[in-house]
């Protein structure tokens, strides 16, 4: 019994807060490395979006990640200002990560659509032509603020936090870090996880408290939520997770319905699909390819005085691999 009201704990404390909800600051001992570049004669354009109020930019948290394509041949490069179909053809890759609508993240206006309806019609346009985007949205605000590019595509955000009661990433111990491996089929067949060859084949993600997708028909699922994967809803009622009834019964099941989880069975954490002559891949969680020290109680639960998120984990090598092997295939050096 004490095991299970332990259990009922941690899920009411991923309700309550989330892993990114502690303090966290970017690693900047880290430095990534690329064994065999892909990109050896010619140089593909990245552009890492920072016009529409982005929490990961090239230049703050996602600089390990804009390092590690530049060591893989690519030309990383800042979008500074708003969509139009100039700025698109100076990239081959358009990478969106976490736009909100409003400079203050905590404001119900950060929830209100970072674009301009021109804009959202310009990458369209631009995808449809033959570009490539990687669009990452985590749950509320940024699931929302971008939701009106992402229906563009097809793509529905659930919007809420995602977690999963059982497929827990060992390190962190926080259920809305989820673990995906191959041996438990929850890595899709695609060129992106089989990479060019065995030695870049995905084994296994881990995500770090992300929003579940769904993607238009052709769709291949990158990261497959599993049975025991549920959605929460980002609202303020949220935070009122469960009956004293169902605090006492410790039943999982009932302290998440309670809170107003509903199953995320058949949804995933990731998508990949062609769209007219170019690709989009979809994440529903950007700190995967950050590279940040967690603080705070999460840290002092595990008995450690930080806990690191993204490509800086030593044994998450695969994550460092995916996000390789995501731009690669978006930037045609996979087929």
């Amino acid at each position: 019994m004490r095991r299970m009201l332990l259990f009922a704990s941690l899920v009411l404390a991923v309700v309550a807060a989330p892993a990114r909800s502690q303090p966290q600051v970017e690693d900047t001992t880290f430095v990534p490395k690329v064994a065999r570049p892909a990109f050896t004669g010619r140089q593909p354009v990245v552009m890492i979006d920072e016009a529409h109020r982005n929490q990961f930019t090239m230049k703050g948290s996602y600089r390990a990640f804009a390092s590690l394509l530049s060591q893989d041949g690519l030309r990383v490069i800042p979008g500074v200002e708003a969509f139009s179909p100039r700025l698109l053809q100076t990239c081959q890759v358009l990478v969106v990560a976490d736009a909100i609508g409003s400079p203050e993240p905590r404001a119900a206006s950060a929830r209100m659509s970072a674009f301009r309806i021109p804009e959202c019609d310009a990458v369209r346009d631009w995808v449809k032509g033959g570009g490539s985007l990687l669009l990452i949205a985590d749950h509320a605000p940024s699931a929302s603020a971008m939701d009106s590019l992402a229906v563009r595509f097809g793509v529905d955000f659930g919007k809420g936090k995602t977690l999963d009661i059982r497929r827990v990433d060992p390190e962190t111990g926080n259920m809305g870090c989820i673990l995906f491996t191959r041996a438990l089929g929850l890595l899709g067949d695609h060129p992106i996880t089989r990479g060019r060859d065995k030695s870049e084949r995905i084994n296994r993600v881990v995500t770090f408290t992300g929003q579940s997708l769904m993607g238009p028909r052709g769709s291949t699922g990158l990261l497959v939520l599993s049975p025991s994967a549920w959605d929460l809803p980002s609202t303020p009622d949220a935070r009122r997770v469960a009956t004293p009834e169902a605090r006492r019964r410790a039943d999982t099941t009932t302290v998440l319905t309670t809170a107003g989880a509903v199953t995320a069975v058949g949804r995933f954490q990731g998508l990949a699909f062609g769209f007219g002559k170019g690709r989009v891949v979809v994440l529903g969680e950007a700190s995967m390819f950050g590279s940040q020290f967690v603080f705070g109680a999460e840290a002092r639960q595990r008995r450690m005085d930080r806990l690191r998120i993204g490509l800086n984990r030593p044994e998450l090598d695969d994550n460092q691999q995916f996000a390789l092997n995501v731009v690669r295939w978006l930037a045609r050096a996979l087929n």
